[in-house]
């Protein structure tokens, strides 16, 4: 049984995680950190409500307080940061999925897990819905056979950053493996319709009520378009990556950036 903490409990995707991990029979929450609904029972508001002994604190000593094996942070870019270090630093397993970090974030947090003494690991993935992670392969492979290619991103209204961290993911994967750059036409009457630019890719954000996660990435060649698009309908799409992580931290030495190693089959013996 791993026991599990979640930071930012009583968000959207944080309920979620808490239920996913009462849910499954692997798992125990065993602490659950917030700002809002401070000491209310996260039992009844997961449908959980013979889960004793985990109340909402503002508070992250309730990690270490639970013995807590693995947290896993689905907070804001703002507090994200400061979440990381002090779990590195208390020697805590996490998963992240809050985007909005840097390369820049991702070598402080690589060294600040070496200066520890591996004591944690790290899990950062952009996007944990299986379908996504695959997208972004199957783009990478059409990236070293088409010249040109353009990256839409679809996301609810209360997304906190733009372009979305699996969009800029896609296109840095996208940026190594093509063979030559592509710039399409500059030319605007509006300022910004031709999105933003990323060393010739570009890249759309819409921000829309009614909207969870949506990617499209077009490619164009002599004659031709291809069109991979990876939907989440329902938050409850990320479930299956986020246990993926949950179980695997424990046996991913340092920093690990994506879902995707996770996925990979373990080396033949």
């Amino acid at each position: 049984m791993i026991r599990v903490g979640v930071i930012g409990a009583c968000g959207r995707m944080g309920m979620m995680v808490c239920k996913t991990v009462a849910d499954d029979p692997d798992l125990a929450l065993v602490a659950a950190v917030d700002r809002s609904r401070v000491g209310e029972a996260m039992g009844p508001l997961i449908g959980h409500p013979k889960l004793n002994g985990v109340n909402v604190t503002d508070e992250l000593d309730a990690l270490t307080d639970a013995d807590c094996e693995v947290a896993v942070d689905f907070t804001h870019p703002d507090v994200v940061r400061d979440d990381v270090r002090w779990c590195i630093t208390h020697a805590v397993n996490l998963v992240v999925g809050t985007t909005g970090l840097t390369d820049e974030d991702l070598e402080e947090f690589r060294a600040l897990l070496e200066h520890e003494g591996g004591e944690s690991n790290l899990i950062v993935a952009p996007n944990f819905a299986l379908g996504a992670v695959l997208m972004q392969r199957f783009a990478a492979d059409a990236a070293r056979l088409f010249p040109a290619v353009e990256v839409i991103e679809l996301h609810h209204d209360a997304k906190a950053d733009a372009p979305s961290g699996t969009a800029l993911a896609m296109v840095k994967r996208i940026l190594a493996e093509r063979k030559a750059s592509f710039r399409g036409p500059d030319a605007e009457s509006l300022d910004s319709v031709r999105g933003g630019d990323l060393e010739g890719v570009r890249v759309h954000s819409v921000r829309l009520p009614g909207l969870v996660a949506h990617h499209e990435v077009i490619f164009g060649g002599q004659g031709q378009t291809l069109t991979i698009r990876h939907d989440s309908m329902d938050r409850s799409s990320f479930m299956p990556g986020v246990v993926i992580a949950i179980k695997a931290i424990a046996s991913r030495p340092g920093l690990t950036v994506g879902l995707e190693p996770l996925l990979e089959p373990p080396p033949a013996r």
